[in-house]
């Protein structure tokens, strides 16, 4: 279509995922691209987490200012930072636009969150646009599609690789830290001794024993802060590797011979086999009967949580011990435990909180909007002033799980596909 001539000079002009292109003299064309530009400017939208109970937010009023300070233009829904401690002030007071136009903020071009979308918002994303959040696709089969049937690039956060360059964008392990801590104070708040050892004219108090099950993350943190609170603490994990460093923590790591195991390149547990599930559970039958607080934290990727403690296990403890079952979000170690409630099992608590992260929502917000502005910095191009998704890039590769219209992540794929 003839649009007449450009007089002097030449102009681009970027509109959404279209490139008009006006040459001094010449009839107007258009060049279609991939790459997305804004006019120099790429906008965020950070909708309100609906998830009941959540009260993380993906971006803080500081990182804000520093995705501005390189271009961006920020858009969240009014309430965003809210329960975390961020008014909607602070955010102004950065230069973000703070509407209660949710369908606007879903409509940018980078749509940042905690928690997947909602099935019935997807629509909602524009096609071209990047979602960012925890997407739990192991699990979200017909979440994922739509995104993909939407043309949506979806980027899942537990799909971050865990290798020293992406060490800065691991949200799973920043809020695994901060888990580990809540469950300690959990524990604390439910178990009838203190935990610290103290000596008066009254009599001496023994420490409080507590025993941890997986030194991954959160079990190191659960660990530290035990120790920290004056416990006598111990702890065992399928991953003989992993003995030094509860050692270095202060804690005894429990020996159980459990034959061939190991993690994987990702650092996690390999999964057991039924029967080396079956000698850890007798193995560590005498130590958790005499432990005052016992904490689970066994996952497998992608995997429902194994079961290691059996009912018969609770019930050999003392009267007023706790059990915190870190995992009953993913099905559960513990045998008895029931999402966001506390079970009595013959006068044992057994405490099945889910979110834990959430409950220190102030500081897992900090530590998740970090991670998310380091992965958008890593690739951020400022000359162009667009999001450089390199497919052939080992983190973009292994956290991108939709693109161009398609399920593009191997892992995820070949799941779908029965593989």
């Amino acid at each position: 279509m003839y649009l007449g001539s450009i007089p002097s000079g030449n102009m681009l002009i970027n509109i959404r995922d279209i490139v008009f292109r006006f040459d001094a003299g010449t009839l107007l064309r258009f060049i279609p691209t991939t790459t997305i530009i804004q006019g120099g400017s790429m906008q965020i939208g950070v909708p309100k987490e609906t998830w009941q109970g959540e009260l993380r937010t993906a971006l803080v009023p500081a990182n804000a200012k520093k995705l501005i300070s390189k271009g961006f233009s920020i858009t969240i829904e009014s309430g965003t930072g809210t329960a975390a401690g961020f008014p909607d002030a602070a955010y102004e007071a950065e230069g973000v636009t703070v509407t209660q136009d949710r369908s606007a903020v879903l409509g940018a071009d980078l749509v940042l969150r905690v928690r997947k979308p909602d099935a019935d918002e997807v629509a909602q994303i524009r096609s071209g646009a990047i979602s960012i959040s925890f997407l739990d696709p192991f699990n979200e089969q017909g979440l994922v599609e739509s995104m993909a049937s939407q043309g949506v690039t979806a980027i899942s956060m537990e799909m971050i690789p865990r290798s020293t360059r992406a060490q800065k964008m691991d949200a799973l392990s920043s809020q695994a830290n901060l888990a580990g801590y809540v469950t300690v104070v959990q524990a604390a708040f439910h178990c009838p001794k203190i935990f610290p050892m103290m000596m008066t004219p009254a009599g001496t108090i023994p420490p409080a024993r507590v025993f941890v099950i997986g030194a991954g993350v959160a079990g190191l943190q659960a660990i530290a802060t035990a120790k920290r609170l004056g416990a006598r603490v111990e702890a065992f994990d399928t991953r003989p590797v992993v003995a030094e460093q509860v050692q270095s923590l202060g804690a005894k790591f429990v020996e159980i011979d459990l034959g061939d195991t190991g993690q994987t390149d990702q650092g996690y547990a390999q999964e057991l086999t039924p029967e080396q599930i079956e000698m850890q559970r007798e193995g560590q039958k005498q130590v958790i009967a005499q432990s005052d607080v016992v904490i689970t934290t066994a996952q497998v990727f992608g995997r429902p949580a194994p079961r290691i403690v059996g009912r018969d296990m609770v019930e050999g403890m003392m009267p007023g011990s706790v059990v915190i079952d870190m995992a009953v979000e993913t099905g559960g170690n513990v045998e008895g435990s029931e999402l966001d409630k506390v079970v009595d099992i013959d006068g044992v608590k057994v405490v099945g909180q889910g979110n834990l992260p959430s409950e220190v929502a102030r500081n897992a917000s900090e530590m998740y909007s970090n991670n998310l502005f380091n992965l958008i910095d890593e690739f951020w191009d400022d000359e162009a002033k667009t999001l450089n998704l390199d497919p052939e890039d080992e983190i973009v590769e292994s956290c991108v799980i939709t693109r161009d219209g398609a399920v593009v992540n191997e892992t995820i794929k070949n799941i779908y596909s029965g593989a």
